[in-house]
């Protein structure tokens, strides 16, 4: 299971360290949650800081953009190194035509579902996608707590990529730690976004490489 670290929770005075610490880590990517204060009540940053972020790591900038009208900051975000923009299929852009502007740009394209969302919502756009993203937890906030009520979710969107032979990543985002990685991935998820766990952890690199060798 590859580990996709989120910096929501981290140190803002002291980002460039806390890339290092993911790094460090031996993180295979790096979360960036993007929030407009509409489509989720909080604010965090936008493309200016992801701009001065980029030359610090070779990460990959798995962008997670949680806002109302993401269509019309893509150019930005892959002006600011994103490699993969992720958008809400509940946000009010056009979904389709947003996926084809992110993919003409060379960039990775995925798309999330909050946990209302039923898991059929992202099938008519799995051949565009390099990757899904299911919510564990209500988008906006770290610290919440996994809800196992979504493995049934992750379970049949991971049935419906197998059945059409599609090579899209399937993540998991909210409350995950070593424990709730292993539920997650049982029911067919390949990435673990991880928070609060991580930079608690007293021994980050031992947790990240724990949840590495969880298989599917």
């Amino acid at each position: 299971m590859k580990v996709s670290p989120s910096i929501l929770t981290c140190d803002y005075a002291r980002l460039g360290d806390e890339i290092g610490f993911v790094e460090r880590t031996g993180a295979d990517m790096l979360h960036l949650d993007v929030m407009d204060g509409v489509f989720v009540p909080n604010l965090s940053f936008g493309p200016p800081v992801i701009k001065r972020l980029r030359p610090l790591t070779g990460l990959t900038f798995d962008v997670h953009l949680m806002m109302q009208y993401p269509d019309r900051l893509i150019d930005a975000f892959v002006d600011a190194g994103a490699d993969i923009i992720n958008i809400h299929v509940e946000s009010g852009s056009p979904i389709e035509p947003t996926l084809d502007h992110i993919i003409s740009c060379g960039k990775k394209a995925a798309l999330t579902i909050k946990p209302a969302t039923p898991a059929n919502a992202v099938f008519p756009y799995l051949d565009k996608l390099g990757l899904v993203l299911v919510m564990t937890v209500e988008p906006g906030f770290g610290g919440q707590s996994f809800m196992h009520e979504m493995m049934p979710k992750v379970a049949a969107i991971r049935n419906e990529i197998d059945r059409r032979g599609l090579s899209v990543e399937l993540e998991v985002d909210g409350g995950i730690n070593a424990q709730t990685a292993v539920v997650a991935a049982r029911a067919g998820a390949d990435i673990a976004v991880v928070g609060n766990a991580l930079f608690a952890a007293d021994d980050a690199p031992a947790l990240t490489r724990q949840i590495q060798s969880i298989s599917r």
